[in-house]
């Protein structure tokens, strides 16, 4: 334990074995000094534990010595059950194709570094065809409102970057924990329990479809998702107002869905100025939307 982090004590092993009763499993952080010394006998242990994934933090990255060997490392994962997530520079090379453990990797300038929409709607359309890519989606935090378009832009952004680990709260703390996690920047906000987090609740992180319904580079974009029966949708506006005209021809024909839209109202009296709203809607609907400039908007679908 870092005592600048955190105060501790951790009983990790408490911690894994309490999850597993809830069927979750645990992930752990390691940074690249650990990685380098120990990880022929961290990996094995690891796996004795019960851990499930490791994420290898500040990799070094760009030379062919370190590409090959952080690939080395995810083999080494995989032999030891491991799912991996790459953290910081490193961008995707196809290699998780022949190893799927390797599920995500940053690489983006994601929400560690506060991104406009205007940047992510740049990322959106560049760097994520290379695969995926973890934003590190923050919900509370104070950048969310001040630099990144708002709560309802995260909501988007959760669909419409994809990432099979979708790590949402980055930076963001339960009530009551005080100065626990002071060495976070800009941690001052606190989760607090809204309506609109039920999106993040019901979305998966892998799909089945996916509907490039429009889109412009750095300006504007709308992405549909399915996984199963169900659509997720996520849209985004940068500098510019929107007008959103979405036919959702996507959904299964002759069949009624619940749309619970997810939009922005400067109005409300919650702090995250979210509003929920539903509505019955087939494929035959047509829904028109008033997007404000820097902001977004978001629906799930479910089939009745």
């Amino acid at each position: 334990m870092d005592p600048k982090r955190s105060p501790g004590p951790l009983d990790l092993q408490s911690v894994i074995e309490y999850a597993e009763k809830k069927g979750i499993g645990i992930i752990l952080y390691v940074n690249r000094r650990a990685l380098e010394k120990q990880i022929d006998k961290i990996l094995p242990l690891y796996k004795s534990w019960g851990v499930k994934g490791v994420k290898y933090g500040f990799v070094q990255v760009g030379s062919q010595e370190w590409t090959t060997w952080l690939h080395e490392a995810v083999k080494k994962a995989a032999e030891n059950q491991l799912m991996v997530d790459i953290h910081d520079e490193y961008r995707p090379t196809g290699f998780s194709r022949t190893y799927p453990n390797l599920m995500t990797q940053e690489g983006i300038r994601g929400d560690e570094e506060s991104p406009s929409n205007e940047h992510t709607l740049k990322t959106l359309f560049t760097r994520m065809l290379a695969g995926a890519g973890d934003n590190t989606i923050c919900y509370y935090a104070p950048r969310v409102t001040e630099k990144m378009g708002g709560h309802i832009s995260q909501l988007a952004k959760a669909v419409m970057l994809y990432s099979p680990w979708q790590f949402l709260y980055w930076y963001d703390r339960p009530q009551n924990s005080g100065d626990v996690l002071g060495g976070v920047p800009g941690n001052k906000g606190f989760i607090e329990i809204q309506p609109e987090l039920e999106f993040f609740k019901n979305m998966p992180t892998v799909w089945d479809e996916t509907k490039v319904m429009e889109g412009e580079i750095g300006e504007f974009a709308t992405i549909a998702r399915r996984s199963g029966n169900n659509w997720f949708l996520g849209s985004l506006t940068a500098n510019q107002n929107k007008l959103l005209n979405i036919d959702p021809d996507f959904l299964k024909k002759g069949t009624d869905y619940e749309a619970i839209i997810y939009c922005f109202d400067p109005n409300s009296e919650k702090s995250t100025k979210v509003k929920t709203e539903k509505k019955v809607v087939n494929s035959k609907s047509k829904l028109t939307f008033e997007i404000p400039a820097n902001s977004g908007m978001a629906i799930y679908f479910m089939k009745k």
